[in-house]
């Protein structure tokens, strides 16, 4: 089923889905009295025609304008354009782009309003299972969300931004998830469909721990079950048309946000921060390799919460004539069917980091909530080298 339009308000957070939801971008400011954006993007996007029919609906507002925003976001660059726009006076911050510009402006929220350095406010963790989150309650800038691929990341308190070491600081403020989304399929269109495709695999990936998170909940695990759903239908042979894929992928994606906001992320969530963050690749890739491999050291134990999202798949791919063992099976082939790579070796991952990397891994919050407990950076590499 092709998911309709929708327009709905929950908790304070406004969120219309749509063709051409993008362009009330001007009136979703005008309805909350501002008139003072500054609106952060990436390059690629910059100078595509659809961004500057976006900006036409912000005419008769000062508007700052911010592009360049790098992959995992920086501390620098943060650190550098804060300043900037407190002098310009913003009074929101508009995101539009994939999950390291919705990062961008939860953190430049978070360090407008608290002052210091950013490092200031980063969440600590304490193995075995203790994340320590710093109460910071002034007030926020409000964010307004023009999300472009399938990172979710608008709907979510969460946030990480790579430091100068090369590592991805975490923080999470119930302030700054996105205040309003509009998500609008036809500006997908510039985005090439491969990367569509596995920025929709770490939308899988945000359902199936919501589904085993320990803090996954009875709402959870329905936006996580309808977001296996369409994902499913969207990446299930035969392919949809393209148009209705990207449709599917985005709606699929902000429901496996919400699930992920309620429920939280876990191991494979925490090995793909650091193999991002310390190798420079996109998100959405090192998700597609990893996932089958931390799902299948999870599976042991959480196989049974597993199960009705292993059901919904089988009963999708009951039209190719498809069935699947596990869920790793279906990762696995999905990202052959869409010929996404299958090894952190075809990523150039070389494979003298891969221990560095499992060390780094043992400090990430995302260990707390997993339902298998990672005692020894040894699991870790294990995961690591299947996936190499």
């Amino acid at each position: 089923m092709i998911p309709v339009d929708f327009d709905y308000h929950l908790f304070g957070t406004h969120v219309r889905f749509g063709e051409g939801a993008a362009h009330a971008l001007g009136d979703e400011l005008r309805a909350r009295g501002l008139k003072r954006p500054a609106v952060l993007t990436q390059d690629r996007i910059a100078s595509a025609p659809p961004y500057v029919a976006l900006l036409r609906s912000l005419d008769g507002m000062a508007v700052l304008q911010r592009a360049g925003i790098p992959a995992h976001s920086s501390v620098s660059l943060i650190e550098t354009m804060a300043p900037e726009i407190a002098a310009f006076g913003a009074d929101c911050l508009v995101a539009v782009g994939g999950g390291s510009v919705a990062d961008t402006a939860k953190a430049l929220a978070l360090l407008l309003a608290e002052g210091g350095r950013l490092a200031d406010h980063v969440t600590v963790f304490q193995p075995p299972s203790t994340v320590y989150i710093p109460r910071r309650i002034e007030a926020k800038l409000p964010i307004i969300a023009v999300p472009t691929t399938a990172s979710g990341a608008e709907t979510t308190s969460s946030f990480g931004v790579r430091d100068g070491g090369h590592d991805k600081l975490m923080f999470w403020n119930r302030q700054v998830s996105a205040a309003a989304i509009l998500i609008d399929p036809l500006l997908s269109q510039d985005v090439p469909l491969a990367t569509m495709r596995y920025t929709a695999m770490n939308g899988v990936a945000h359902c199936l721990e919501s589904l085993y998170s320990k803090g996954r909940s009875v709402v959870s695990d329905g936006m996580a079950m309808q977001g296996v759903a369409l994902f499913a239908q969207a990446l299930g042979s035969p392919l949809p048309e393209e148009t209705v894929q990207r449709r599917l992928i985005l709606a699929a994606a902000h429901v496996s946000g919400m699930a992920l906001a309620m429920a939280r992320s876990c191991l494979h969530h925490a090995i793909c921060h650091v193999v991002g963050a310390r190798l420079n690749l996109p998100h959405g890739l090192v998700n597609t390799v990893i996932l089958p491999h931390a799902l299948r050291f999870n599976e042991t134990v959480a196989g049974p919460l597993l199960a009705p999202a292993l059901d919904c798949v089988n009963r999708s791919g009951a039209r190719s004539a498809r069935r699947y063992d596990s869920l790793s099976d279906w990762l696995a082939r999905t990202a052959d069917d869409l010929d996404l790579p299958r090894r952190l070796r075809d990523l150039g991952v070389p494979a003298d980091v891969l221990p560095d990397i499992a060390g780094h891994v043992m400090t990430e919050r995302g260990l707390a909530l997993n339902p298998r407990p990672v005692a020894v950076a040894s699991d870790v590499l294990a995961i690591l080298r299947q996936a190499f």
